[in-house]
């Protein structure tokens, strides 16, 4: 769970540097479809680091650590095929694409049933 938190915040900082180098660097260089995956790939991967890094901050182990890393390595994957796309990968990298949205939605249910998990628990500890 420790080891979450860095590599959240360290995925957090490479898609904001992603985004950034995207809409400098690479402005006019992308076709519009290119800036639209390279849009995509930074939004998802900054929400999903910041997800990640809430689910290591919590401090709770369990189906929310594995939450945070399935959402962390989806995103990964999710994005690195988008920003690779945009570049001039070959267009089937997209069938790797949802792989990766998999992970990321696999990530929302694993938190979402640790919460129930944990609220459970608090009720039963109610006096």
């Amino acid at each position: 769970m420790i080891r979450l938190i860095p590599a959240a915040a360290l995925f957090g900082f490479l898609s904001v540097a992603f985004g950034a180098f995207g809409a400098h660097a690479l402005e006019g260089a992308l076709t519009g479809e290119g800036t639209q995956w390279w849009q995509t790939a930074t939004l998802y991967g900054l929400t999903h680091a910041g997800a990640a890094l809430a689910a290591g901050l919590s401090g709770r182990g369990g189906k929310i650590a594995a939450g945070g890393w399935l959402m962390l390595g989806g995103a990964v994957i999710f994005a690195g095929t988008l920003y690779a796309m945009a570049l001039g990968a070959p267009r089937w990298f997209g069938a790797i694409t949802p792989v990766g949205g998999i992970g990321m939605l696999a990530g929302w249910v694993m938190i979402g049933l640790g919460g129930l998990a944990s609220a459970g628990r608090a009720q039963d500890e109610t006096p």
